[in-house]
């Protein structure tokens, strides 16, 4: 399996918009093998749409860590809190049952094992409710890619080395009212690549860098619907907010997925044994999206400062907090480009849709019997040409005393998705005051 990865990269070093197909790895890798890429600029289509896929380091801190919100569609921002509130909403962990004094979860997953079949995502998480009112947690996201044999140009082997990531996170989180509350995380984030690897004739190092998340979560008091009980609860999280990373010294630094969830979830308890939630998630990256640049007879247009001329979009190479509040309106569009390899015009209104088709959408259901036994359902979207990524998700819970256990799988919709048939396997554990779980948070 070692010769694919190589293959991948090799073929990344020449195109780097495979990493439009693929998500995950070719995203890592892309951060060393743009060393020589900075300047490969192409336009793909599809359907007569430009494929503009946003990329930026670190892409593991997207991935959905835990068998629940995996299994929902990877909704989980406003769904009832549980230890794994650390990765989808900090602030729900006030609101956690005040029998469960503490917690903690393991998830594992075997990722991409439609490509390959030693890359794998750990998580370790855990909160403490210091009273009734306030929350602390804490997690390790650890992302190993396997082997990868890295060559020189006639191939001869240069080393083995096998890539990680990794995140470690603290937060706190407390009620601001009886229906509100706020949380606020830190996150350490270091990712090794290359193991300090030359690389296209340049010393590579690890990346690393520190990142914030900034949460909210509302939830109503109890209403009737139908005569029976009902709750809605609102989340948004703005999470890796923080700075760019790079993996040589003289490398452009490159964005960190500073990431917008906002989702609903709607709570109906049809009796003393049977519960329902249906709940929804909008995601949106909030870093640049990479322009179109101006074209003569199919040759990028270069200005007098070496740079390439921007055709429609903004210049990406800016700071943070610009990358944030610019990537609500910097789409480029759908750019027309002639028989002659000319870029001609924008197609109208197509800064606008582009810009709503970056919105990735998530719905889930769960059904939970007597506290004891979950199932769950889902649907995640996302557009095309921002990366295909689109799935069905199913799953169940079952709970025996403190322990929880939740499986999910997932089901892509697109043909030859390196996300088909991925499991997750989550591991709860849930203690009160007095040594017992009162109530499960399956």
């Amino acid at each position: 399996m070692s010769f694919v990865k190589k293959h991948l990269i090799l073929q990344l070093m020449n195109f780097t918009k495979v990493i439009n197909k693929i998500f995950i790895l070719p995203a890592c890798l892309l951060m060393v093998i743009s060393l020589n890429a900075q300047n490969s600029i192409s336009t793909q289509n599809l359907s007569g749409k430009n494929i503009n896929t946003i990329t930026t380091a670190v892409p593991f801190l997207l991935i959905s860590p835990d068998s629940r919100s995996g299994a929902m569609g990877d909704v989980g921002v406003a769904i009832k809190p549980d230890a794994n509130s650390t990765h989808w909403n900090p602030a729900k962990l006030a609101f956690i049952d005040d029998s469960k004094d503490m917690g903690f979860s393991m998830s594992y997953s075997p990722w991409l094992r439609a490509l390959v079949n030693d890359i794998n995502l750990a998580y370790l998480t855990g909160y403490k409710k210091l009273d009734r009112n306030s929350a602390v947690g804490v997690s390790l996201r650890y992302f190993s890619l396997g082997n990868i044999t890295f060559t020189d140009n006639f191939g001869a082997t240069i080393r083995d080395f096998k890539p990680n990531e990794f995140s470690l996170d603290g937060c706190y989180s407390r009620k601001l009212s009886s229906n509100f509350s706020a949380g606020l995380s830190a996150r350490y984030i270091y990712s090794n690549l290359t193991g300090g690897t030359n690389v296209g004739g340049a010393d590579t190092k690890p990346g690393q860098s520190v990142s914030t998340d900034l949460s909210l979560y509302y939830v109503t008091n109890e209403f009737k619907v139908a005569e029976k009980k009902a709750d809605v609860a609102i989340g948004m999280n703005i999470s890796n907010i923080g700075a760019k990373m790079a993996y040589t010294d003289n490398a452009d630094r490159d964005f960190i997925p500073t990431n917008l969830r906002l989702g609903t979830a709607f709570n109906m308890e049809i009796d003393e044994f049977n519960e329902f939630t249906f709940a929804f998630d909008a995601n949106k990256l909030l870093v640049p999206t990479q322009p179109v640049y101006q074209q003569e007879n199919g040759t990028v247009v270069y200005g007098p400062d070496g740079s390439p001329i921007i055709f429609s979009g903004r210049n990406p190479n800016v700071g943070v907090a610009s990358g944030i509040f610019g990537s609500f309106g910097d789409a480029p569009g759908n750019v027309i480009i002639d028989d002659n390899g000319n870029t001609v015009d924008v197609e109208d209104g197509s800064r606008f849709v582009e810009e709503l088709n970056e919105i990735n959408l998530s719905v889930g259901m769960e059904y939970l019997y007597s506290q004891l036994f979950a199932v769950r359902a889902g649907y995640f979207h996302e557009h095309p040409t921002k990366g295909n990524r689109r799935f069905l998700s199913l799953g169940a819970g079952v709970r025996y005393n403190v322990l929880e256990l939740d499986l999910s799988y997932l089901l892509a919709l697109t043909q030859q998705s390196p996300l088909a048939n991925t499991l997750r396997f989550s591991l709860k554990f849930n203690f009160g005051d007095d040594g017992s779980n009162e109530e499960s948070s399956i």
